[in-house]
């Protein structure tokens, strides 16, 4: 069979186990459409949050980013592995003894105003969508090359697919798919990067391989790639270009932008009791290091054979993989010398690059640059479906919960019957499929990129909300409203500008003492703290029964008469 014939069969029936999944695991109430009954499993759980949370950014284009960006990719890895331990520390155990759904149930018991929830509502789906934009970008640019549709209609496909499971199963159907898909993108990534690993370095482990020795050459792998890049006039691969300030602001955005993202919170509301929050972060954290430690090897596997097997080739001899992605118009070749060779030259050259490749096809693309088997490449075609897809389902929940619990049935219709409140959900997230399809086909940026903003998003608004909810007292509804509009407007704005309204102007030399949009989330992050916590202090205290449930939420059971008896 034939590398399309693979993808076919592979997806197919990853597809029909997804969709069998959600049949078996209809939800049939509103707990089961929202928090899958808060019966689920710490080990499932934590499976679930790692395909939740490992979206197309993770499987797709964070080894694109670090083999194009070299050391300076470091900063994605650093800031969504680190954002899971500030989870697992400040939020998962709190919140789930607190008891809500969602995060602006949250918001708006805890900073007792429905003007708090609805403004954690508009908080939630803005952040949602520009999230699940990147997802279903990613869905479309697997089926436009593997199944050689337009990206368009790949968008569609994926747009079906997730409409069945996430509007019939609810979060139910959501947590058991994902634990299938988590299965599936793991053995998907994992197997190209052990075949490569024994092809370059001839150790198996992917992640020992990297500080290997490339064979062809018997130089260290590293050395060997700085030494490709000093050839063709680029800086060396291992040598940072960003500043150390932005460095530290879009690791520490994306770091506490993880702990706010409210589609990983909610899976902390599915399990039984609080003490499995945690044991589920900690189940997460090591499905999620197995990818996460295998990506900058991925990446450099992968920059070093784009490298070698295209460079100073004559364009009528390109291999065939190059002409099935250029196919898709993901990358793109234009002999600007005339020589019909396909060149690469570095920054500040006489030349420019003749070979224009989106960094999103790297990870896709490397089982075909290596020669792999049409079966590894089919398998990595269903795994990015399988990532691309959890995440975009987890996200769209998080909008339908937001319009039906949050804003429909605690706010504008408090006396909805469940049965109509599940068929608003249900509503709602079809609602949100067709325009998280129309941002996958008219996306913001690259998946990597767009992903970033909504973990600056998240950042600015909820992270200090929650934060201060948990853990201060005196935190006022006032301030909590205030902090999450100045927060996310300020963020939202600059991303904007410079995205969009003066993209020429999206360089270092204009950004606000150096910091890119990527990164301007902390900033925001800080102002939503400042101006919360200022105003919570010129304004009158939260009412008893509100500071008593802080402390009943922060203080562990048994402590408080602990402290009676020894006094």
């Amino acid at each position: 069979m034939n590398v399309q014939s693979w993808t076919f069969l592979l997806v197919a029936a990853s597809f029909a186990l997804y969709i069998g999944i959600a049949v078996w695991s209809r939800a049939g109430s509103t707990k089961d459409f929202y928090v899958a009954g808060t019966g689920v499993s710490p080990l499932a759980n934590g499976m679930a949050t790692a395909a939740d949370w490992m979206s197309a950014a993770s499987f797709i284009s964070m080894a694109g980013l670090i083999s194009f960006m070299g050391y300076d990719g470091s900063v994605y890895l650093m800031g969504w592995t680190g954002g899971y331990v500030l989870l697992a520390l400040l939020l998962a155990p709190y919140l789930r003894k607190f008891g809500a759904y969602t995060v602006p149930d949250f918001v708006g018991d805890r900073y007792y105003s429905q003007t708090a929830r609805i403004v954690a509502v508009v908080c939630a789906i803005f952040v949602s969508f520009t999230y699940v934009a990147g997802q279903m970008r990613g869905v479309g640019i697997v089926f436009s090359r593997f199944l050689e549709v337009p990206v368009d209609v790949g968008v569609y496909i994926g747009m079906a697919i997730v409409f069945f499971y996430a509007v019939l199963g609810g979060m139910k159907g959501i947590t058991y798919t994902q634990v299938a898909q988590y299965c599936v993108l793991i053995f998907a990534y994992m197997v190209p990067a052990i075949f490569l690993s024994l092809m370059i370095t001839g150790n198996p482990i992917p992640q020992l391989g990297l500080g290997g020795v490339d064979q062809a050459s018997g130089m260290a792998l590293l050395e060997r790639l700085n030494g490709l890049h000093a050839e063709l006039g680029f800086a060396p691969y291992t040598d940072g270009s960003k500043s150390t300030l932005d460095v530290f602001f879009i690791t520490a955005a994306l770091m506490v932008g993880t702990a706010g993202l409210p589609h990983v919170i909610i899976r902390f509301y599915t399990v039984p009791r609080v003490r499995d929050a945690r044991t589920s972060v900690g189940w997460a954290l090591l499905f999620i290091a197995i990818l996460y430690t295998t990506a900058p090897a991925v990446a450099v596997f992968a920059r070093a054979n784009l490298l070698t097997s295209v460079s100073e080739t004559p364009y009528a001899e390109v291999p065939a993989w190059f002409t099935n992605w250029e196919n898709t118009g993901l990358l793109s070749f234009d002999d600007r010398d005339g020589d019909g060779l396909i060149d690469f030259v570095g920054p500040g050259a006489a030349a420019e690059n003749e070979l224009t490749v989106d960094q999103d096809i790297m990870v896709l693309a490397n089982p075909e640059i290596s020669g792999l088997p049409d079966w590894v490449v089919g398998l990595v075609a269903a795994g990015g479906l399988a990532a691309a897809l959890s995440t975009a389902a987890g996200l769209l929940l998080v909008v339908s919960s937001a319009v039906s619990h949050d804003l429909l049935k605690r706010a504008i219709k408090p006396d909805i019957s469940e049965r109509g409140e599940l068929r608003a959900a249900r509503i709602a997230a079809g609602v949100a499929v067709v325009v998280a399809g129309y941002l996958g086909i008219n996306p913001p940026g690259f998946v990597a990129q767009v992903v970033a903003f909504a973990f600056g998003l998240a950042a600015s608004s909820f992270f200090p909300v929650i934060i201060l909810g948990i853990f201060d007292r005196r935190t006022t509804r006032e301030g909590a409203i205030a902090g999450m509009i100045t927060g996310i407007t300020f963020t939202a704005a600059y991303i904007v500008f410079f995205k969009f309204v003066s993209p020429e102007l999206n360089s270092a030399e204009h950004w606000w003492l150096g910091i890119s949009p990527e990164g301007i989330g902390t900033v925001g992050m800080a102002i939503n703290f400042v101006v919360t916590f200022i105003l919570s202090r010129l304004t009158p205290e939260p009412p008893d029964e509100v500071q008593r449930l802080v402390d009943r939420v922060r203080i562990p059971r048994g402590a408080g008469e602990a402290h009676e008896i020894s006094a």
